[in-house]
């Protein structure tokens, strides 16, 4: 009895789109361990699972660097310098956003220029800005409360039941 062809389509059941992936990770694998014992191939292969999960191989005797340097002299091209550029970019934007964010730091030493308006408009700011810290910190040790409560009832219940034996 052969195998039945399937449609290539996502698997919609969670359970079997797992134990596909599985079995297919595996089969992959063991063809990239032949390629290399067979053929004498450099093989790399990185995979990562719809968990995140990573997994990979390499051929014998190589390394995922050396696959990677191999395959920009093959293409032409760097990976790296692309990813370089692109993160200087990000710096710069940062920079950018740290400098603007210090000229306003710098604009609040200067309220003698305010007018009484404004200073009471910014009183005002500041005092919502911080009762709405304020909430949210007490709303996370409250959280943080209720969560240890929890936890450790199970252990009180424990001890008075050990007190109440004796």
């Amino acid at each position: 009895m052969g195998r039945g062809k399937i449609e290539i389509k996502r698997i919609e059941n969670a359970t079997n789109r797992q134990v596909t992936y599985s079995k297919r990770r595996s089969g992959i694998m063991k063809k990239a361990r032949e390629l290399t014992v067979l053929c004498d191939a450099q093989v790399a292969i990185i995979m990562f699972s719809s968990t995140g999960k990573y997994h990979e191989f390499c051929s014998t005797g190589t390394d995922i660097k050396g696959i990677f340097d191999r395959y920009q002299q093959a293409i032409g091209t760097s990976l790296w310098i692309e990813q370089y550029e692109n993160m200087q970019r990000t710096l710069n934007h940062l920079k950018d956003i740290n400098r603007n964010l210090r000229t306003e730091i710098r604009m609040g030493e200067d309220l003698d220029a305010l007018e009484f308006e404004e200073l009471r408009d910014l009183e005002q700011n500041v005092d919502a800005a911080l009762k709405e810290v304020r909430q949210r910190k007490y709303h996370v040790i409250t959280t943080q409360t209720e969560t240890y409560k929890k936890k450790v009832r199970p252990f009180l219940n424990n001890h008075y039941n050990l007190f109440s034996i004796n």
